[in-house]
């Protein structure tokens, strides 16, 4: 699942993929045509009759589910991967619920769940414990999608054009991703000062929004895969051989309602905000509950609160990531975004806010957890920037106090049409291909920190990231290969690792 980040990542997430927009995608306009300018911000590639340009087109779609869209239908053989998506989508809605029902009810003991599940058996073991939404859970989650829905539309924010598609289409956001930020927070202290609603409310409600939001989000991917089938926003769009994969990988890569980018509004306003405001609402039934604000939650809330911030910051640069350049909008990245990341990314902060009583760390302790998780999230957000940079200015700048070493590799788009990215080989990416996914794995791992060592489960989104992240750098290594040929293979000769140098 995404991140988000992703994220991250998930969100998730979550990928920062090393391609540049070309010409066409800069962070200026692009000039579209009066025709793409009433197309909902989306430039249509131009048509060709000329025996060469199918052939070209024939040749790029070939490559499309490498570095366009599509998944991974062929990455581990059809049968391998067929089993294994389905195994997902059968386990992933129950195991958001469960997550929560281990750390808020089972203190984080698995020896708990498997007790309860052996002597009840599984199908009676989720019967009792499965939350049914009430109406005020519904109320709660339908009242935040559609303030947020608001908040991305409504708010003001420049115009930011992401890269261009293997089709040569080029979307459009609204950067509005701070201002959203603090007035989710504004918004939320307001409801509660308002009696609309409140931390332990929130609390006591996560479990069955986790459930009404697990099953919605089911049937919203169904809804997503016919309309990128039927009705799709642009040529980006189209089958990926079986209906199987057509729901868990997308049909659309970037599929519009009206005005409302989906995958803006499912991984950014829904699924990032809601990991950036949980913990804080947490800490606040922390609060209300003890009379006081454990340190342990201080350092866990603070820590997420700063990554999130930093990623709203950043936001323009997520619309360059693999989640959102690649992944096209179906059960992976959406259902992901809206149930994985509240239930699992947040997971580490819900569980130390319930324990009791609420463990106070020292001093000591809480210093150097956050000053080392706070120095992971500025290497993340820094390695992030160094590419950025270097794109933007064309190199020419200093990383590191020295001139960037770069690489211009050209591509062809399904159209036919050449292009060029910069490939950094400087600074934080002369460490490795995906550097900045070992210091996103050490924030998470501090972050956690605070829970102790004495149960695994609260680790579990490290785990999980850890496993995400490494999965990603060999599926954006495929792409950029397929993409790029030759100047890939240049590149990796001057990086040779993947993520750790040395190792992998």
């Amino acid at each position: 699942m995404a991140a988000a980040g992703t994220s991250t990542r998930a969100a998730r997430s979550s990928s920062r993929s090393r391609t540049g927009a070309g010409k066409k995608s800069s962070r200026k306009s692009p000039s579209p045509t009066p025709k793409s300018r009433k197309n909902k911000g989306i430039k249509k590639p131009s048509t060709t009759t000329t025996t060469t340009k199918k052939k070209k087109k024939k040749n790029a779609q070939e490559q499309e589910q490498h570095w366009g869209s599509g998944g991974d239908a062929d990455k581990y053989g059809a049968f391998i991967n067929a089993a294994g998506i389905i195994l997902l989508i059968a386990t992933t809605p129950f195991l958001a619920v469960m997550i929560w029902d281990v750390f808020v009810n089972r203190n984080g003991s698995v020896s708990n769940l498997v007790s309860s599940i052996s002597r009840k058996t599984f199908k009676g073991y989720l019967k009792d414990m499965l939350p049914w939404p009430t109406k005020d859970a519904i109320v709660h989650l339908l009242s935040y999608a559609t303030f947020e829905a608001l908040l991305q539309l409504y708010l003001p924010g420049k115009k930011h054009f992401g890269p261009v598609t293997a089709n040569g289409n080029i979307p459009e956001y609204k950067a509005n991703g701070v201002l959203s930020l603090i007035t989710t927070y504004a918004g939320f202290f307001a409801a509660w000062h308002f009696g609309l609603t409140s931390p332990k409310i929130v609390y006591d409600l996560f479990g069955e929004m986790l459930f009404a939001m697990s099953m919605f989000a089911i049937f919203f991917c169904l809804f997503l895969t016919f309309k990128g089938l039927y009705f799709p926003t642009d040529s980006d769009s189209g089958s990926n051989g079986s209906f199987l994969y057509d729901f868990y990988w997308g049909t659309e890569l970037y599929p519009k309602f009206g005005p409302l980018n989906v995958k803006q509004f499912t991984n950014c306003r829904f699924g990032m905000m809601a990991w950036a405001l949980l913990p804080v609402v947490f800490a606040c039934y922390q609060y209300e509950r003890d009379g006081f604000l454990a340190d342990s939650v201080l350092a866990c809330v603070i820590l997420m609160c700063s990554y999130n911030a930093k990623f709203f910051y950043w936001e323009t640069g997520y619309f360059n990531s693999m989640d959102i350049m690649h992944d096209r909008a179906g059960y992976y990245i959406c259902w992901g975004c809206l149930v994985w990341v509240p239930s699992l990314y947040v997971s580490p902060a819900l569980y130390i806010s319930s324990i009791k009583p609420a463990v106070q760390l020292g001093t000591t302790k809480f210093c150097a957890i956050v000053v080392a998780g706070l120095l992971s999230i500025w290497i993340n957000y820094d390695s992030d920037r160094q590419r950025q940079e270097a794109r933007r200015t064309k190199g020419n700048m200093l990383v590191w106090g020295k001139k960037p070493r770069m690489i211009k590799a050209k591509y062809e788009t399904i159209e036919g049409e050449s292009k060029t990215s910069l490939l950094l080989a400087s600074g934080w990416w002369s460490i490795s291909r995906h550097f900045h996914y070992l210091p996103e794995i050490a924030a998470s791992f501090f972050w956690t920190l605070p829970a102790g060592f004495d149960k695994v489960v609260p680790y579990s989104y490290v785990i999980f990231l850890t496993i995400l992240l490494f999965d990603r750098s060999v599926r954006d290594d495929r792409r950029c290969a397929a993409k790029y040929g030759t100047y890939w293979k240049q590149y990796c000769s001057i990086v040779p690792y993947k993520v750790i140098p040395g190792i992998f």
